[in-house]
This record gives structure tokens, sequence and C-alpha cells, in this order.
């Protein structure tokens, strides 16, 4: 690699003194981190690659380790790798370049304790080293024993069995029991603070508060006195001093929500909590250690808002450890009629009443494109019960907006004959009902003899026939 240096001066505070190994395959760098680490009192040595590293590392002690990413025979993330499962207790500190997301997110999983960004700065490097030493390992990816049986417990409220929510589950899972930062993305509606919920439910924080906050319908004057707190007469109106939602989560989870709508001018505030989980309210001096797992969520393209200048990258390295998608409801339309039903059941809780849906009513909901995906499919829902005058939703019941077709699935050009209206339609509902053709023929109201018919007629054998 080619040298970087290291710029600036140091007139910080003492530090306390470490024995530190710099592991970097550049001559000049390397020296120039030596020199600059030595100067700031701590003990030093150096090694060129991983390897070297590791046979060093066998054989002594160290505080704490400074490492490059690319380097021959071992590169950075596989000694990071290495140490967080021999040298657990063991901080590393991983140098990346700039805009280097994947070398930043790739060390944190690996294990690292942080990551700086390149051009070094003796102040950076100096209080990165510093926190690693004095709060002690806390790699963003710490996985703990997970509760009994916590695997099993469903998922509150996700619900679909299609092979998309099957796969998101499984994440979920596997996600729960660690300290890692979570970004969920998804379209709006497709119910990313369900799975923040599920992420707290199932992880050992379970027991401490769930704080959401929504960072696009806070006032921005107003977003950094709820995040942080505010002491008494901050501002015009702050009659008392206030705990931010950062310290009232202790113990448990905060979760941002729409954080690409966050105040491009509040950015650099978050990141430095959640690089040092250290808060200081508005119109305070003091700072204050908060420990709560922090999941985001957003349904901008982040990478669309880098490029524009509105979403810093660094902050985006730190929320986007672990990543959790969310699929539209259009693209898993056999997950369709098993909401609905979910959701009848739910509002109609409480009363005398159970409520089916007709044939005419699962066909129109079939059919409906949901482009406010579950939200509006739960709101439908509502909606229809709220209508019902019997234990039946059927067509009328629906809303205007599901029965008039709006948000109705496109069928790509527009078929010349009423042969192939219905093929298209027929098709649609067996893929959204995993071809079960006993169902299909329910619910679009013909039986099974003429389903078979009709799908011989048009060469519709399916998956397995």
């Amino acid at each position: 690699m080619h040298s970087d240096g290291i710029h600036g001066t140091w007139g910080g505070r003492p530090r306390s003194k470490a024995t530190v190994l710099v592991v970097e395959d550049d001559d000049d760098t390397r020296a120039a981190l030596a020199d600059t680490l030595t100067d700031l009192g701590h003990a030093i040595e150096v090694r060129a690659d991983g390897v070297a590293a590791l046979e060093r590392l066998g054989n002594a002690n160290f505080d704490a380790v400074l490492t490059d990413v690319r380097m021959p025979r071992m590169d950075g993330i596989e000694l990071c790798r290495r140490l967080s499962g021999d040298r657990p207790s063991l901080p590393v500190l991983v140098m990346t370049a700039f805009g280097d997301v994947d070398s930043a997110m790739g060390a944190l999983r690996a294990g690292a304790y942080d990551f700086i960004t390149k051009p070094l700065t003796i102040e950076r490097l100096a209080d990165a080293l510093d926190r690693a030493l004095n709060q002690g390992p806390r790699s963003p990816i710490v996985v703990r024993p997970c509760p009994p049986q916590a695997f099993e417990e469903p998922l509150d409220g996700l619900v679909g069995s299609s092979p998309a929510m099957r796969t998101l589950g499984d994440r979920i899972r596997s996600a729960a029991p660690t300290e890692s930062t979570v970004l969920i993305t998804g379209e709006s509606g497709t119910g990313k603070e369900l799975v923040a919920r599920a992420l707290h439910h199932h992880s050992l924080r379970a027991s401490g508060p769930f704080v959401p906050v929504s960072c696009a319908a806070v006032p921005a004057e107003m977003l950094e006195a709820e995040l942080f707190g505010h002491t008494r007469g901050a501002f015009t109106g702050a009659g008392q001093a206030r705990i931010g939602l950062l310290q009232q989560a202790e113990g448990g989870t905060i979760f941002l929500d729409e954080i690409g709508d966050m105040p491009l001018e509040l950015q650099p505030r978050l990141l430095r909590a959640l690089q040092e989980r250290r808060v200081r309210p508005v119109g305070s001096s003091v700072e204050f250690d908060f420990d709560a797992r922090v999941v985001a969520a957003t349904n901008r393209d982040l990478a669309v808002a880098m490029a524009a200048g509105t979403f810093r990258e660094d902050l985006y390295f730190r929320v986007n450890v672990i990543r959790l998608e969310l699929p539209p409801l259009r693209e898993r339309p056999g997950d369709v009629l098993e909401l609905a039903r979910y959701f009848l059941a739910r509002a109609s809780a409480g009363t005398n009443e159970s409520y089916q849906l007709t044939a005419e009513a699962e066909h129109q909901l079939l059919s409906h494109d949901w482009p406010g995906n579950v939200r509006e499919l739960e709101n439908s829902m509502r909606a229809a019960v709220a209508m019902a005058t019997s234990g039946h939703v059927g067509f009328e019941e629906l809303p205007t907006g599901v029965r008039s077709g709006l948000g109705a699935r496109d069928s790509g050009a527009d078929p010349r004959t009423l042969d192939e209206v219905e093929r298209r339609h027929i098709l649609h509902v067996l893929d959204a009902l995993d071809w079960n053709k006993a169902e299909a023929a329910r619910v679009l109201g013909i039986n099974r003899a003429t389903l078979y018919r009709k799908l011989q007629r048009y060469g519709l054998e399916g998956p397995g026939n």
C-alpha cells in the first residue's frame, strides 16, 4: 500500500500507557505509526503482515492491535477473525480507506473493536485507541448466549409463510442475540418497526425498554434535544432538564426510524455518540455514558442519499453492520390471504363475531398491487370489519381503492383476447397460492374440474406436473 501519512499535532489530555502491536505492510506508514504512538506514550512493536502478527501474539501480551486491511499473506479482516476467536479480550482497531464500505463492514463483522478511516489524524488515532483501552473490547457483533426457546418463539406480527418471509425470520433470529447495529430497509408500510420490535423481543435486552423515535416526524430543531436530552434553559421552552432518548433506552433498544431523513447537521453528533457510546445533552458541558442497542430503519436508498450529500458515509458504516431488507407485499402475493385473515381476526378481537372472507373478496385482494404494502392491507381489513353486517367480508365491504382496482397488478402489455386475460389471471392466482389448485379453484369461483380443463387448454401444467 502507499503511505498516507499521519496529519496534525496532538495537544490533548495525557493517555495511559499501553503496549500496542502495529500491523502494516508499508514501511513508511508503519514507521510513522510507530513514531506517533510512541510520542503518545505507548510501547510499540511492529509487524508487516497478519501471519507475523499472529506469531508474535502467540509469544507476548499486548493491550491493543492496530492493523491495516490490505496486506500480503494474511489481510486485516482475517487477522480480526482469528483474534476474535482466540483472543476475544484483545481490542483490534482496523485502518480503512475513506469510502471503503466493504472493508469497514468486513472488519466489524470479523470482530474488530473499531475502524479508523484514512487519511489518519493524530487526534482520531489517539481517541480511537483511548476508547479501546479504557472501555474494553466491544465489537458490534458480540454474540451472547441465546435465551432458552428463543429461536422457537413466533415473531409476533410478522405473518407470512412465503420463502422471502421465512428467510427474513431466520435472519432476525440470527441477528437478535447479537449486539450489532441493524439497518432495516424497505418501502413504507412493509413492517420495519415490527422487525425492530422482534429483534428486541428475541434479544437478551428484551427486559429493557424499546424506545422508538421517528427522525422524519420530529421537527429538525427538536430532534437533537429528543435524542441527547437538554438542560434547563437550554432553549426557549426548556423549563426543566430532560434525559434524551438514547439514555432512556438504557439496557434496551433504541429504534431510529427513517434515519435517512435525519438532518445532515445532526448526523455528526449521532455518529460520535454511536462511536463513543456517550451523549452530551443540549446546553451541557458534561457527557454521559449510555448502553443501548441501536436499530435503524429507512425507506430511502441511502446509497443515493450519500451520493447526493444528504447522508454521511461514515454514519452509514455505523448503522449498516447487519442489514435486513423487507420485501414489498407485491413481491410475496402468497402471503396476502394469510395476512388478511390475521388482520381480520385482530380487528374483530373483543367482539362476538368471527369474520371470513368470501371467494369474491379473496379474488379481489389477490388482484390488488398493495402500493401501501402490509399497512394498507391491515387498514383495509379494519375498514371491512367496520362495514360488515354479518360474519362475512365480501367484495362490497372492501375499501373503494381495493374494489376499484386502483393499484391493480400490472400484467404488462394489454392482452388482445379474452382468453389471454383469463390465462394470465388464472396463472397469477395459482402463483399467489403456490399452485394449490383446490384453493385456487375456490378463489376463482369455479370447481376443480373446470380449473383442470382450463389449465390443459392454456398449457399451464405448473410446478411438479
